[in-house]
């Protein structure tokens, strides 16, 4: 099923596509394609040079640098560059903090932080998750307490992802610990990652990587002009924040591209003297996929055509279940076709095995993630049923 377009949003498509295969370096979108992980220098120059064709931030308001694009438009900006394997606009500051601020901050705070969170002149990380406050992100401990004209934050975040690279953080923590209920007495503040009392640890992951970490934060003076929004008002941003995230998440193009990898290597690939594609085991798992991945583009379509004021639709919740399982699944398929091979994760460069099936089973590993962040899965589904089922 194709879904049809019109002769200017085909053309729109093909302007995009233009764009992101002759303007974004090609070694960049090389190491994409191969499933490797690009640079901070990689992110940094692919968003700058987006950003220069107003091409980074569409979704924010106009004069914040967005574009009075429809929403299917921003569906075609966003596929067209996973297709092209582009490394996509850093999600914290395009698509979490960025809206943010332009929703929740103040005139003195738009002007300071938008254009250089756009630019990327300003690497974004978050502080949300903690040791015993991830899915249930209320519980979180972190405090924070005024004194005179600062806040004094203690406590600890982790799964800090890319925080290594980080020139500031937007972190929750807790400014009113007698709210009756967990979810008030929140509040929102940004901060240098290198202001005292902050320290950053690194977790290492199983492909020997670091993409994560551990902040820890003692006696961190936060000056109170760097609080966003309200006082103890900072669960209506991380809601807002999350439901943004939850979109991205979906990552119809990007699938579309895994999966497509999947069908070549199921093609060359030979089992019983036939190619694996003619399996019926396999080729029924590819159309399966096939199928639901056009059902979450229709639903992706819908979600972002009900957002009304910047505001994520409810529905949100379901492309980051849906979106995440679909992930999972087509780099499980990977692996399989890769079978024995996918055990050679850290073969060196030069090895008889393809480097397709190298990064098959560190790719897997890696996307059991998608079930966490953004909200687990759980939770998503008790959201779905709550606020969209009525249940």
């Amino acid at each position: 099923m194709q879904l049809q377009l019109s002769p200017e949003l085909q053309a729109f498509r093909e302007e995009m596509r233009t764009f992101f295969t002759t303007q974004v370096p090609q070694e960049i979108r090389d190491k994409v394609a191969a499933r490797r992980h690009p640079t901070k220098q990689d992110f940094v120059t692919t968003q700058q040079i987006l950003n220069a064709a107003n091409l980074a931030v569409p979704h924010w308001p106009v004069e914040y640098g967005g574009r009075d694009w429809t929403p299917l438009q921003r569906h075609i900006w966003r596929e067209e560059m996973q297709l092209a394997h582009v490394p996509e606009p850093l999600a914290f500051n395009t698509s979490m903090i960025g809206p943010v601020l332009a929703q929740f901050g103040n005139e003195e705070q738009k002007d300071r932080f938008l254009a250089k969170t756009a630019n990327l002149d300003i690497w974004w990380c978050q502080g949300f998750s903690e040791p015993d406050a991830g899915s249930d992100l209320a519980g979180l401990r972190t405090t924070a307490v005024q004194d005179g004209d600062e806040w004094v934050v203690n406590g600890q975040k982790t799964w800090t992802t890319m925080g290594q690279h980080a020139d500031w953080i937007f972190c929750l923590a807790r400014t009113d610990p007698t709210a009756e209920k967990k979810q008030r007495g929140i509040s929102m503040l940004v901060f240098p990652m290198d202001t005292p009392g902050v320290t950053l640890r690194p977790i290492e992951l199983l492909d020997g990587g670091f993409e994560v970490n551990e902040v820890f934060f003692e006696d961190v003076r936060v000056p109170s002009e760097n609080l966003i929004g309200e006082v103890n008002k900072g669960w209506d941003q991380a809601k807002f924040l999350l439901g943004n995230e939850r979109v991205g998440i979906a990552r119809v193009g990007g699938t579309k591209g895994m999966l497509a990898l999947a069908k070549e290597l199921a093609r060359e690939t030979m089992y019983n003297g036939a190619p694996l594609l003619e399996d019926r085991r396999y080729s029924s798992r590819i159309a399966e996929i096939e199928n639901e991945l056009v059902a979450l583009e229709l639903t992706a379509l819908r979600v972002v055509a009900n957002s009304a004021d910047g505001k994520p639709h409810p529905a949100s919740s379901v492309l980051k279940l849906k979106g995440s399982v679909l992930q999972q699944e087509v780099t499980e398929l990977i692996v399989d076709i890769a079978g024995p091979l996918s055990v050679a994760s850290f073969a060196e460069e030069g090895s008889d095995v393809p480097d397709w099936a190298r990064v098959s089973a560190p790719e897997y590993l890696n996307y059991r993630k998608v079930s966490i962040y953004g909200g687990s899965n759980e939770v998503q589904r008790v959201i779905i049923s709550g606020t969209i089922l009525g249940l």
